[in-house]
């Protein structure tokens, strides 16, 4: 039993370890445990970007030169080639979003409609007063 004691380590010992071997292993560089950096997906690139009108053409072109404009200095040419090829994919799903018809008396599509009613429990009726014992009359 003393031996088992001696061995334990205490919650606050253990999580103080657990702490630096956490911290540790985020420092530890990826090419130290033999495997190989992650490279960006190529295959999931789509071979030809998305046919786009001349208005949504010049709404892309637009996008790209106020973001390099603002952060040009700070990007790489890889960086400025994915903020293209960004710009340009999410167009398509832009011009679908704002093609949707919506009034002044629309409401916010916020709030959470059930597709289907459920019935609703009965409320528990209140259980019946006990009537109180009148005192006997002598």
């Amino acid at each position: 039993m003393e031996n088992k004691k001696e061995s334990a380590i205490s919650r606050r010992e253990f999580a103080r370890r657990a702490a630096m071997v956490s911290a540790a292993a985020s420092l530890v560089p990826v090419n130290l445990l033999g495997a190989e950096p992650p490279t960006p997906p190529t295959a999931q690139q789509p071979a030809t970007p998305p046919k786009l009108s001349p208005e949504s053409q010049a709404e892309v072109d637009a996008r790209i030169q106020a973001i390099l404009a603002h952060y040009s200095g700070r990007l790489s040419e890889a960086q400025k080639a994915d903020i293209h090829r960004l710009s340009t994919e999410a167009q398509p799903p832009l011009d679908r979003l704002r093609a949707y018809a919506t009034e002044n008396r629309d409401g916010p599509g916020l709030y959470l409609k059930p597709l289907m009613e459920r019935e609703k429990k009965p409320a528990p009726l209140p259980a019946a007063a006990k009537p109180a014992i009148a005192p006997k009359k002598s």
